[in-house]
């Protein structure tokens, strides 16, 4: 089985410790993880904002750069869902327009080999039980990507819920949106604010000493929202409590 690391910008630019994380786990795991260094972006930005045409290079170039890979794995639900949704439809969008196959064959190979972490684990390697050890409560929010496209369900409370040590406790309102929503929180960001303030709200009210969730970008707006309160809640991604163990706790 050849595996590749997506580990993607918000990883790679502000939380490199997820993207660590996910190896680690991995290959604790008995997988061989490679990393492809010509990743970029997938795109997601520019598609979103309604730039379809200037998307489609990021998609030739992602597609490249995971080519003759068995599995492509991210700790990310929102790139995950621009590879196996959108990529197919921009590739599709193309040939419709007369621009030839290529760039629809491209995405049509790599969108059935991409997987979001926890659907890989659960749906792929068979296992909830990772022989992780994490000692604190726990509340999870699943990002809308992740819920409402991917539908990972509940791989990720499976995967918490066999942690050592783990409390989870359920989160409020859990399927509401946070308010990010990409650059959605840019041109609207009193609603993003909003929002947020209505996710953070409930999940201060759960108790928990984390709020863990897949995509690091959804916690990345809930995490400043709460250090603005000076909130006694840290968000985490679910892949560093994952790979943290007896042997190597998270610090």
């Amino acid at each position: 089985m050849r595996v590749a690391l997506f580990a993607t910008c918000v990883n790679d630019a502000v939380h490199p410790s997820t993207a660590i994380a996910t190896v680690k786990l991995l290959e604790r795991l008995g997988v061989s993880v490679d990393f492809p260094a010509a990743q970029t972006c997938c795109g997601q930005p520019q598609f979103n904002t309604g730039y379809r045409r200037e998307t489609e290079p990021l998609v030739r170039r992602t597609a490249r750069a995971f080519e003759g890979y068995d599995h492509v794995v991210a700790p990310s639900g929102s790139c995950v869902a621009m590879v196996r949704d959108n990529y197919p439809r921009i590739g599709r969008k193309a040939r419709s327009e007369g621009r030839g196959s290529a760039l629809s064959d491209a995405a049509d190979s790599l969108a059935p080999r991409t997987y979001e972490l926890t659907e890989f684990l659960v749906d792929v390697l068979g296992v909830t039980d990772v022989g992780a050890y994490f000692p604190h409560t726990v509340t999870y929010h699943p990002s809308c990507h992740g819920l409402r496209v991917l539908g990972l369900g509940e791989r990720p409370r499976r995967l918490l819920r066999a942690v050592k040590g783990l409390e989870l406790v359920e989160l409020p309102g859990a399927e509401e949106c946070c308010g990010f929503g990409g650059t959605f929180a840019v041109k609207n960001p009193a609603v993003s604010t909003a929002m947020g303030a209505d996710k953070i709200r409930r999940s201060l009210s759960t108790g928990a000493e984390v709020l863990c969730g897949a995509d690091n970008s959804c916690l990345l707006h809930i995490d400043g929202m709460l250090r603005r309160r000076d909130a006694p809640q840290r968000t985490l991604h679910i892949a560093e409590i994952l790979a943290s163990t007896e042997e190597e706790p998270l610090t």
